[in-house]
């Protein structure tokens, strides 16, 4: 028999039911907070630029995260200095490059279309995780996605998924793409990480990898010419980014992977449609249509489906 896992560990532990409910409510947030950041790095286009935004984030981050984190940081030198490659690659994929070019490719592609190849980032995770990661897709996990994912073309093209046919993709949807590959793999990497630093003080040491990563296309943006329009709205906008969608989002994002695993936590990002509306309608004056309920349903259904596959483990491939 192959040996099964489940969670970020790989010890063949199936998590409890309350520890399930917790992680999918931590998963929930998640995609509100980061349903938020698109409302928001929506409102500063032409008042942020997109190096400048994914910057600002980052450093209003780490410096929120840094009074949490330095405890668990002290004396752990060396251990960061012999996990280097897996630290450095989370930070790139997970916090500098992956933010950055998805408030790039929005400067360049449609909302609608940013949004719709976000909402793919699931099924990203899905065949990444099965042809690189040994990782197995049950047949829940391939219906619910499913499920999911006509919910999510039913609120993108109102209904009409005919339309589809239409869309045309341009340089700004292959940055967007390439933003999501990265998060795919972040959300993979993330069960290997180092387990003696705390996910708070490994969330610190990304953030800051990121900043250095981020700093010479920050200095040859201003340089261009390009600087932030200041004004309380922005200072607002900016430190909404760096708290809840960085810090609360990320952590939370990385409790729920540890105690449900990357395919399950992977479809919450089905959700973020749905919260996009929402908070269009909240704070943008967008009406909610029949088909916008009709998604909902779908993608609620979608992942359910999806979660009850938390409750058996998930077999390893490969290992028999």
């Amino acid at each position: 028999m192959a040996p099964s896992w489940h969670g970020s560990d790989g010890r063949g532990v199936t998590p409890q039911p309350r520890a399930r409910g917790t992680a999918f409510l931590l998963l929930t947030l998640t995609i509100l907070f980061w349903s938020g950041n698109w409302v928001i790095g929506r409102a500063v286009v032409g008042k942020v630029p997109p190096v400048a935004l994914a910057y600002w984030r980052w450093l209003i981050a780490v410096l929120v995260i840094l009074p949490f984190a330095w405890p668990h940081l002290r004396g752990r030198g060396s251990l960061i200095r012999r996990e280097w490659r897996i630290i450095l690659a989370l930070a790139l994929a997970g916090t500098g490059l992956h933010n950055l070019l998805s408030y790039l490719g929005l400067n360049y592609t449609t909302v609608t279309n940013g949004v719709m190849l976000n909402s793919s980032t699931p099924v990203m995770i899905l065949l990444l995780g099965a042809a690189f990661f040994g990782l197995k897709v049950t047949w829940p996990q391939a219906i619910g996605a499913a499920i999911s994912l006509t919910g999510v073309l039913a609120i993108l093209t109102r209904g009409h998924i005919e339309s589809l046919l239409g869309l045309r993709f341009n340089a700004g949807d292959l940055i967007v793409i390439a933003s999501m590959l990265l998060w795919a793999l972040y959300t993979l990497l993330l069960p290997r990480r180092p387990a003696a630093i705390a996910p708070v003080g490994l969330l610190a040491v990304c953030g800051m990898i990121g900043l250095v990563a981020m700093a010479p296309l920050y200095a040859w943006e201003l340089a261009g010419g390009a600087a932030i329009a200041w004004s309380w709205p922005v200072a607002g906008a900016l430190l909404y980014v760096g708290v809840f969608p960085s810090f609360l989002g990320y952590i939370f994002w990385n409790r729920g992977i540890e105690a449900v695993g990357a395919n399950v936590s992977g479809m919450f990002m089905h959700l973020m449609p749905v919260f996009g509306s929402l908070l269009a309608w909240l704070f943008l004056d967008e009406h909610l249509q029949g088909f916008h309920f009709a998604g909902f349903a779908l993608i609620l259904t979608g992942i359910y489906w999806v979660s009850r596959s938390a409750a058996a483990p998930l077999a390893v491939a490969g290992e028999e």
